[in-house]
């Protein structure tokens, strides 16, 4: 779905020195207007910098097939992005469809149809799968897909729920966090991140540090590691403070769920950083200027992202020295990356998959999906990447 160039606001200007800064606050203005997935493309309607850069040909070195693919329902304006626990995806799409998949195969293994309209979804621990509907209920699935229990809270819910150590955790598009009691759907705790004026409408995931907390990421540009017994922070500290005068100038959310790899844990902030920092301390280990509204993929060699306007940039995990940079994708509105082997794989707003060489950043492979966009991050199980479009389809592809 393509929103239309109305959401963009119109600023007449006084004088020329101002252009530039209401040209980037218009932008956010667009960002912070229209769903979390649609991105620029209103505003690149009318911006001719925002052109989407044409594909370009080159010499494909890495040979990917394509191994299975499956539906399990559009999008709609929301982002529906898959998971892989052990063997199995699991994977839902907002007309209420839940399915749980073999990676290898695409084999289903149940596929349910719940009474309700989603907008996030799925989380899962292997034995319990969790979404969110619209308006606000917690649908707890168990091992055979069935409805468990639900729950509810007063917010939406545009990120996929937490499902681990004996929780189902829940994030609202205001940045509280709820975690009820795995098994019986009761509420144990709610962390309250202070309000900001301004946010974007962007998928914020949480991830598990271990058994002992949950690294999240904030509007205003806070990340935080907070006790799962107790839901009180360990430690919460800044990713990229605010910067300019207006409140759109000042948008600065985290995006994308944080990172983790040993003790390293990294996250991005919209018209702010990219930063990493240290999952015990909260103890900043390297910074780099940085914008983006989507979020960022890590492993032990190095931290990639795509910035706002859809560069490609690889730093080193843990020194954060930028490791390699590609522009040839400029504009395509790239979705989150993921890393798997030595390549980087990214979708666009076309349901392209690129395959990029790890090493250099050099494009290796292009696989096309629906023609449906990629927003959402692939996710790997095994040697198989998995993807979901907008359209509600998957497909997993095996570099050989």
């Amino acid at each position: 779905m393509q929103p239309s160039s109305n959401n963009c606001p119109s600023h007449r200007q006084s004088a020329a020195a101002r252009r530039g800064r209401f040209a980037r606050a218009g932008r956010a203005v667009c960002l912070a207007a229209i769903a979390s997935a649609s991105l620029l493309a209103a505003c690149s309607s009318k911006d001719v910098r925002r052109e989407p850069t044409p594909l370009v040909d080159f010499k494909q070195v890495l040979d990917v097939r394509q191994a299975w693919n499956a539906s399990v329902g559009k999008a709609g304006r929301y982002l529906f992005q898959p998971i892989v626990v052990g063997e199995a995806v699991y994977a839902a799409g907002a007309n209420g469809s839940v399915g749980k998949f073999d990676a290898a195969s695409g084999r289903v293994i149940w596929r349910v149809k719940l009474d309700a309209d989603l907008s996030a979804g799925v989380g899962s621990d292997g034995h319990l799968s969790a979404v969110g509907a619209i308006n606000g209920d917690v649908i707890v699935l168990g091992e055979d897909g069935k409805q468990l229990w639900r729950g509810n809270v007063s917010g939406e819910i545009l990120s996929a729920p937490l499902v681990g150590n004996g929780l189902v955790v829940v994030r609202t598009v205001d940045g509280r966090i709820t975690a009820f009691n795995a098994q019986t759907g009761e509420q144990q705790w709610q962390f309250r991140n202070r309000a900001v004026p301004l946010n974007l409408r962007t998928t914020q995931g949480m991830i598990f540090a271990g058994q002992s907390a949950v690294l999240a990421g904030f509007p205003g540009g806070s990340l935080a590691a907070i006790s799962v017994q107790t839901g009180d922070p360990f430690w919460q500290t800044p990713v990229s403070f605010p910067r300019g005068v207006t409140e759109v100038e000042r948008i600065n959310d985290v995006s994308g769920a944080p990172a983790l790899v040993g003790r390293l844990t990294c996250a991005v902030t919209f018209q702010g950083k990219l930063g990493c920092f240290d999952v015990e301390s909260g103890r900043p280990a390297w910074e780099q200027s940085f914008s983006s509204y989507a979020g960022l993929a890590l492993n032990e060699q190095m931290v990639v992202a795509a910035d706002d306007w859809s560069v490609l940039n690889a730093y080193e995990a843990f020194s954060g020295k930028r490791r390699w940079q590609n522009d040839q994708l400029k504009n395509r509105q790239l979705g989150t990356p993921a890393i798997i082997g030595r390549a980087v794989a990214v979708g666009d707003y076309k349901g392209f998959v690129h395959f990029l060489s790890g090493d250099d950043g050099t494009l290796i492979a292009r696989m096309k999906t629906d023609g449906s966009a990629i927003f959402a991050q692939p996710v790997v199980a095994g040697q198989t990447l998995i993807v979901q479009t907008r359209d509600g389809d998957l497909y997993a592809f095996q570099p050989q």
